[in-house]
């Protein structure tokens, strides 16, 4: 079972504000870009530059809105004094480092874009009326992996930095965590949650852990599936896997919806 989905799987059922964004030809599956929000965020958090708020501001509204209300809980952005508050709240020591850290690791993503392209092309092939989000990355302080609100995924890169980074041993993460916490798990962990909250376990409050644990085995191995390589294992995958052995594209909507 992936920690990050069970964590957060009930929040995104009763939080999600979600708006549908699509490319502008539905038949001809456009490249998807990582919106690079980060970057611009980081120059501020970093030096306090005023343009770079106002790039942030006038270009990433949505974004800065929802992580400064949603994510930091620092208040709201139309409080006089919170692009202060927003600037010292990341001036700790640790959090400085972690927007350097994921500034240098995360200086191209390539590699990420071309296999989110890969993966939704596959995905629509299967789910034809799917919506493809806007994807953004942002640096946060190692709250939320990934954030699905206001038709957006969001990605805090500083949760993928690397198992044996330093700055993750002076936390409480287990073995299992830490192995998710790599550059392999950017791309899964956003088709996952953002599946998730297509496909949403009804009643995830009332369910037993049997129930979740199969409806998450479900979008694991949808994603497994998507990107050719299996990245989640469980017994519960197992199975879904054997009993979606040789099935059409068509079968994989019936199963999440399922």
């Amino acid at each position: 079972m992936n920690h990050k989905l069970l964590l957060l799987a009930a929040a995104l059922l009763t939080s999600c504000h979600w708006q549908s964004w699509r490319p502008d030809n539905d038949n001809d599956q456009q490249d998807v870009v990582v919106q690079r929000f980060d970057r611009i965020e980081s120059l501020y958090l970093t030096t306090g530059d005023f343009s770079a708020l106002q790039h942030l501001n006038l270009s990433f509204p949505m974004q800065t809105r929802t992580l400064i209300e949603d994510i930091l809980k620092i208040g709201q952005v139309d409080e006089p004094d919170i692009n202060s508050t927003f600037l010292n709240f990341f001036q700790d020591t640790t959090l400085q480092m972690l927007i350097s850290e994921a500034e240098r690791q995360y200086a191209q993503m390539d590699d990420i874009n071309s296999e989110l392209t890969y993966a939704f092309k596959r995905l629509r092939e299967w789910l034809p009326n799917m919506p493809v989000p806007l994807i953004y990355a942002q640096v946060a302080a190692l709250d939320q992996s990934i954030v699905v609100a206001n038709g957006a995924v969001g990605v805090s890169l500083e949760k993928y930095l690397g198992a044996d980074y330093p700055i993750y041993q002076q936390f409480d993460y287990s073995p299992q965590q830490l192995q998710t916490m790599t550059r392999e798990y950017v791309v899964p962990d956003i088709l996952s949650f953002y599946l998730l909250s297509l496909y949403p376990l009804a009643d995830f409050q009332n369910a037993s852990q049997p129930q979740r644990d199969r409806h998450i085995a479900k979008i694991q191995w949808t994603v497994n599936h998507a990107l050719r390589r299996q990245v989640f294992r469980s017994d519960a995958i197992n199975i879904v896997e054997q009993k979606m052995k040789g099935a059409k594209p068509e079968k994989i909507e019936n199963l999440l919806k399922d």
